[in-house]
């Protein structure tokens, strides 16, 4: 491939929860645009093995990485590996989470800390890992994957629209203090994706989901990751502080 289909070349990305769904499509994204990918995933150890072997078929170099990515000591030691094997990261995409279905009047404490944990605390932390060497490169592209629920609110799933929408003012804030040093932070809020959070869904429901969307079907993870892709390029420094969302036009 020519450089300008791989403006990522030599740049190294950390993906977390890339083992399946949307954190896969962006890892095999990244990859295809050049970058070094370390694959983070918590349980799935077989299918990151996989999403890494993917990546490595566009002639780059991939990493399975496992952390839990709301411990602060997991996540030291996942930029570290990455650094070690892949080199110094050059992006981080905050993509791990985990969705809660519940009226907030039956949403237990315990279910809100891990909603909030997962969503929210784990990103701060990531960030903060990579920044001092963000910093030091004066380059960086910090990508927080939100969702539509974080800037609109769902009912039934008030702990995830909060941990979401939190997410997102994190980005806001975060842009403003790193855009001196040459590092972009934005958000990317998909709308309805067919992942497996959507498995539990009779066809009906799918068929309803997808004639209330405009554009008349459900997102795919490609239609979410060739997004991410491009706010990680070089070439889109002057993007930051955004919440882009591509939900075929469910909200507006």
């Amino acid at each position: 491939m020519s450089p300008s289909t791989r403006p990522l070349e030599g740049q190294t990305a950390i993906v977390t929860g890339a083992s399946r769904g949307i954190g896969r499509a962006i890892a095999q994204e990244l990859a295809k645009l050049g970058a070094f990918v370390a694959v983070n995933y918590l349980h799935s150890k077989e299918y990151a093995e996989q999403v890494a072997l993917e990546c490595e078929s566009f002639g780059t170099k991939a990493l399975p990485v496992q952390a839990d990515v709301t411990k602060p000591e997991d996540v030291t030691r996942l930029v570290e590996t990455a650094s070690l094997y892949l080199g110094k990261p050059d992006i981080l995409v905050n993509n791990a989470g985990i969705a809660s279905h519940s009226l907030l009047i039956d949403t237990t404490e315990y279910e809100w800390n891990q909603v909030i944990a997962a969503n929210l605390k784990a990103p701060f932390l990531c960030a903060k890992a990579v920044l001092p060497i963000m910093i030091q490169k004066q380059y960086g592209r910090i990508i927080n994957m939100s969702s539509i629920w974080g800037i609109a609110g769902g009912s039934g799933e008030v702990a995830y629209s909060a941990a979401k929408g939190g997410l997102i003012s994190l980005t806001k804030a975060l842009a403003k203090e790193m855009g001196p040093s040459g590092i972009t932070v934005n958000a990317v809020a998909p709308g309805v994706v067919d992942t497996d959070m959507l498995a539990g869904l009779n066809p009906e429901d799918r068929e309803s989901l997808s004639q209330e969307t405009p554009v008349g079907r459900l997102g795919t993870p490609q239609d979410i990751a060739t997004v991410v892709g491009f706010l990680a390029l070089p070439a889109s420094g002057f993007i930051t502080g955004q919440v882009i969302s591509p939900n075929g036009g469910l909200i507006t």
